[in-house]
């Protein structure tokens, strides 16, 4: 029989989506090795469109001298967060910059812009998450920000993303909220999700249970329950995308 902080730690685990890492999509290009949390390139799967206003997150590693040349986007919220490594961004904007672990880029596709991905070292990889967002407005005039998170203490939440720009976070065009949590082994951090919101929580790396389900790195869950916990086994940074 079970108690009733039993019965009510399931209704709480049954409200979240897993979306294992092992599910997501694949690329290999020898030069380039992807995994894709939505459907992306020639990786398509009806039910993996996207969740809300998040249209892609994209696991990338690029081998040492190698990157994607220039490319054309328009009408997408794009941010990279980098892992390990180094990413060297050029764009249409006249922006040229080499982005280090813990870094965040947002590049705001607008009207239309174009732009390169390219790994400057000669000897390591970059491990870095791409993450598209869709905007509010269509034909946006294109823009370019940074967010360092490699300074934020472990044990809490940052404000990386926002609509509104609080928290000094950076200024996206969607009602969507990208929060990072970066955990030590044993660490433990709550979110608050308001009504209607939905959440989509992606794993960058480590090992957590949220919500008492197991998460590794490069898993996702989604859902609407009020309260996320996180509770981290290993090292972790976790992304919260909180969505209206």
């Amino acid at each position: 029989m079970k108690t009733s902080s039993q019965a009510g730690t399931e209704a709480v685990a049954a409200a979240l989506v897993k979306r294992p890492a092992r599910a997501r999509g694949e690329t290999e290009l020898g030069w380039l090795h992807s995994r894709h949390t939505f459907s992306f390139g020639e990786y398509f799967d009806p039910d993996q469109m996207g969740f809300g206003a998040l249209r892609v997150i994209n696991d990338d590693i690029i081998e040492p001298g190698q990157g994607f040349g220039t490319h054309p986007h328009r009408d997408m919220e794009i941010i990279s967060f980098v892992l390990n490594g180094q990413l060297e961004h050029k764009d249409s904007m006249g922006h040229g910059r080499i982005i280090q672990t813990g870094d965040f880029q947002y590049m705001s596709a607008g009207s239309g812009v174009l732009h390169s991905e390219f790994n400057p070292s000669a000897t390591e990889p970059v491990h870095f998450l791409q993450i598209w967002i869709m905007p509010d407005h269509k034909g946006l005039t294109p823009c370019y920000a940074e967010r360092s998170s490699a300074a934020t203490a472990s044990g809490g939440l940052q404000l990386i993303a926002s609509k509104t720009g609080r928290a000094q976070s950076l200024v996206i065009h969607q009602d969507a909220d990208l929060w990072l949590a970066k955990l030590d082994a044993g660490q433990t951090c709550q979110y608050t999700l308001a009504a209607p919101r939905q959440a989509w929580v992606h794993v960058a790396e480590g090992e957590i249970l949220l919500n008492d389900m197991p998460l590794v790195g490069g898993d996702g869950a989604s859902g609407h329950p009020a309260t996320l916990t996180i509770r981290a086994v290993r090292p972790s940074q976790v992304l919260i995308f909180d969505l209206g």
